[in-house]
């Protein structure tokens, strides 16, 4: 028997029990499905992640350490005199833009309503560096930051309690931070972590919430994420001689490169995207036992055809080819049928999430899980074939023709 032969004699008695054959094949079905959707689920929210949160991976942020040094005495300031040293391109090539911030609190006040909220005073290079946007109004101008002057930007969590969540009614208003007055002149859009918050000019919040030359922290952006190491390596050098810092373990500073805490992230992601098509690989292999149990029936129906056509000459190989393409078929129209349903909805995914979450990131086909899937669905079809196929190629005529 060719395998022509093998393939019309597997398709006849498929198309015999078409219900039988379309029940086995939903598990397959299903796994591939789940598969292929879960795997553009996982992609697209890694992509959403890294579109969102991607710039930051050249962000490096300087701390003062709170407290006293390890082994020494208390830790000095940082000033704008270290931002100045770090904005030298001859010591620190690698770095592309420093920003003074300084940070603080106040008690935001607009008619009778109260909110307690951080407050920073910073350049106009604060939302590039720090990858934040304006969803109304707008920045703070060059003029108004030389001229301290009382305009601030407020986080969506001002605006939810003073303004009912309104951007628009926001804007322009007057609110007292402390014994100031300041207008708003724009409404940050969140980035899920620093949503309490009042952006105001350098000497603005200088002038009028904090004195002196000290700043909190220095949000330095790198020229790279490849350059983010030698970035680290030059500011730690310049503000350890700046400061006197011998011992490295006693500085009076944190470095810390954003591009760490990302990569982790990402990390997580992929080994969640992992688990859970793990878990939808489950299904696949739910679908292999249902085949087996099909072809084991499919034997036991087909006795004694099988006792006719050994009687007649028929080989073992000839009757396992038989039934290991029928297994295969059967699992090979489920893997076909789950890949064309996974694409469709994966499709229909990328066209609907972006408008319900801008955020998440549209779903991805994924070419290398189509065809992993597909083919798993094919093996599964093999080695879920191959007892029942074995175990009618070693039926004997004589046995097989008596069988009732």
């Amino acid at each position: 028997m060719n395998l022509k032969e093998a393939l019309t004699i597997a398709m006849r008695g498929l198309r015999a029990n078409r219900l039988r054959s379309a029940l086995t094949t939903l598990g397959i079905v299903i796994g591939v499905t789940a598969v292929i959707v879960l795997v553009g689920l996982g992609d697209g929210m890694k992509a959403g992640f890294n579109k969102s949160f991607g710039e930051l991976a050249t962000a490096i942020i300087v701390k003062k350490v709170e407290g006293s040094v390890p082994g020494g005495g208390k830790a000095r300031d940082l000033k704008m005199a270290d931002v100045n040293a770090l904005s030298d391109k001859t010591k620190a090539p690698d770095v592309a833009t420093v920003i003074p911030v300084i940070g603080g609190d106040a008690l935001a006040t607009r008619d009778s309503t109260t909110f307690r909220t951080s407050v920073a005073g910073s350049t106009t290079d604060y939302l590039s560096v720090n990858n934040r946007e304006i969803v109304a109004g707008s920045m703070f101008t060059e003029e108004q930051a030389r001229t301290s002057a009382k305009v601030v930007l407020l986080g969506p969590n001002p605006v939810a309690s003073l303004y009912g969540g309104d951007a628009g009614k926001a804007i322009g208003s007057d609110i007292r931070l402390d014994r100031a007055t300041f207008k708003v002149i724009g409404v940050l859009k969140t980035d899920g972590n620093n949503d309490d918050i009042a952006l105001m000019p350098l000497q603005t919040a200088r002038a009028n919430l904090k004195g002196g030359d000290s700043i909190t922290t220095m949000a330095i952006k790198a020229t790279s994420v490849a350059t983010v190491p030698a970035a680290v390596d030059q500011i730690t050098k310049i503000l350890s001689d700046r400061h006197n810092i011998k011992d490295q373990s006693k500085r009076d500073f944190d470095v810390t490169a954003l591009q760490g805490q990302l990569d982790q992230i990402n990390q997580f992601i992929f080994f969640l995207s992992l688990f859970i098509v793990a878990v939808a690989g489950i299904s696949l292999v739910v679908g292999g036992v249902g085949v087996a149990n099909i072809m084991l029936v499919s034997v036991t129906e087909r006795t004694r055809e099988i006792g006719i056509r050994k009687a007649i000459g028929a080989p073992r190989r000839a009757i396992m080819k038989q039934f290991l393409i029928e297994s295969t078929v059967l699992a090979g129209l489920g893997g076909l049928v789950g890949v064309v349903l996974g694409v469709g909805i994966t499709l229909v995914g990328a066209a609907v999430i972006p408008n319900v979450a801008p955020d998440f990131g549209a779903p991805q086909v994924s070419a290398p899980a189509i065809v992993v899937a597909f083919v798993v669905s094919l093996a599964i079809g093999l080695i879920a074939g191959g007892y029942p196929a074995f175990r009618a190629a070693k039926l004997r005529p004589i046995e097989a023709l008596r069988y009732q």
